[in-house]
Formats: C-alpha cells, sequence, structure tokens
C-alpha cells in the first residue's frame, strides 16, 4: 500500500472503526467531519528524557483541523499536538489540514501504554460559523521543516519507505506502531509488531514484521531546506 491514495484508503478504514468510547472532537462543529487514528503505541521505557510516539492525522481535501481528543489506555500518557504559531489561536492559523499528536509515557508502571488520536475537520472555507475563511498553507514560507509521512498497515511483513527531496536534508524521524482495534490492543498483541528503522543519506526505511498478522506503522522524516 503505498502513496497518498492508499493511505487516505486506511485513514477512512480507521475513522470509521468502532470507538472504546464517545469522543468530542466534533462538539460545537458544524458541519464537521470526524477521523480517528489506530491505537498508536507509546515507549514505555523509564529514561530521562522519556520517549515519544508521534503520530500524523490528515483531514479530507478542503478541510481543516478544529476540534482534536484523544482515547488513552493509560492516565500515565502524556498527550499534545503540534500547532503553528500565529494570532488567532484557531483553526486555519494553529492547525491545517493536517496535525500531529505527541504522547510518552509518566507513569511508573507501563503496560503496552497507547492512545488513539481523533481530530474534527471543518470547511477550509464557508461552513461552519466558527472556521475562518483562510487556511494557513502546511508548510509556509519561514518554516523551517517539512513532515514527509506514509502509512501501511502490516499483514504479515511490510516495508515503509520515506525520502526528503534532492533539494532538502533529512533532519529527523519518526516510526509509530499501531493497531486499528475498537479497543487498546492487548500487551501480547503490541509486543508482536516488531519494526527495524534504516537511515542512508535523506531516506529512511522501515522494516515491519507483524507476529500475529495486523499492525499499522506510521514513519515520518522531517526534512529541512528546500526551495
Amino acid at each position: 500500500m503505498k502513496g497518498w491514495t492508499a493511505a487516505a484508503l486506511l485513514l477512512a478504514a480507521l475513522a470509521a472503526a468502532p470507538s472504546a468510547a464517545a469522543t468530542n472532537e466534533c462538539r460545537g462543529l458544524n458541519p464537521c467531519v470526524k477521523v480517528a487514528g489506530p491505537w498508536v503505541v507509546v515507549p514505555a521505557q523509564r529514561s530521562i528524557p522519556r520517549p515519544q510516539a508521534q503520530f500524523q492525522l490528515t483531514c479530507p481535501r478542503g478541510f481543516v483541523v478544529a476540534g482534536v481528543d484523544a482515547e488513552l489506555s493509560d492516565q500515565a500518557i502524556d498527550l499534545a499536538f503540534l500547532g503553528a504559531s500565529g494570532t488567532p489561536v484557531s483553526p486555519g492559523v494553529t492547525t491545517s489540514r493536517s496535525l500531529v499528536f505527541v504522547g510518552s509515557y509518566a507513569g511508573d508502571r507501563p503496560r503496552a501504554p497507547t492512545f488513539r488520536p481523533h481530530v474534527g475537520c471543518v470547511p477550509a472555507s464557508g461552513g461552519g460559523s466558527r472556521t475562518p475563511t483562510a487556511v494557513r498553507a502546511v508548510t509556509p514560507p519561514g518554516h523551517p521543516v517539512t513532515r514527509r509521512v506514509v502509512t501501511e498497515r502490516v499483514r504479515g511483513e511490510a516495508t515503509a519507505d520515506v525520502a526528503c527531496r534532492a533539494d532538502e536534508r533529512l533532519v529527523g524521524w519518526y516510526a509509530s506502531r499501531g493497531f486499528a482495534t475498537p479497543a487498546p490492543p492487548a500487551p501480547a498483541l503490541v509486543a508482536s509488531l516488531f519494526t527495524k528503522a534504516t537511515v542512508r543519506g535523506n531516506a529512511v526505511s522501515v522494516l515491519a514484521r507483524a507476529g500475529r498478522g495486523q499492525g499499522i506503522v506510521q514513519l515520518g522524516a522531517l526534512c529541512a531546506g528546500g526551495r
């Protein structure tokens, strides 16, 4: 499963999956389209600083993120999202079509901690009264980093590849594991999904093996420079 179309179909399937609890990403927004991610595995190491898991959700074309919510398997998960600077703090300024969630485990008794991110998407122009009519570009002039992201469903074994463009340089990357299950995955299921990353120049590749035949891997490259 490669490319934007495959990723869009995958996220649409995830959004249709039943949720373990009611969420509020569309509260007070009309119209609003809900998009849900998988249960994202949070690293359980207790090193300092605590390691993080990142996951990007993307609204349909013509929509912008206006609401955010999440489900946690453990209250010790510290969860935030990345927003852009600008005034006022609002959809289309703080957020754009895509939103990146960042989670870390702050507890001392980890048991396969996971979170499931949710976004509420509103039309980028017109529509709901609380929606601005202009959408800030995903990478406006002056933004130092472009995220290039692929999301792959793993059945048995799969490889995800992402690379910066020739005029960019790789300054960071992440690989997050997840599961499209209605409830938080059991520790045995989390442990069954193995990933190994390889970095070569401006490209990152992840080999994923799902011991129980299911899983999701999102691979992101943080690319600087470019025109």
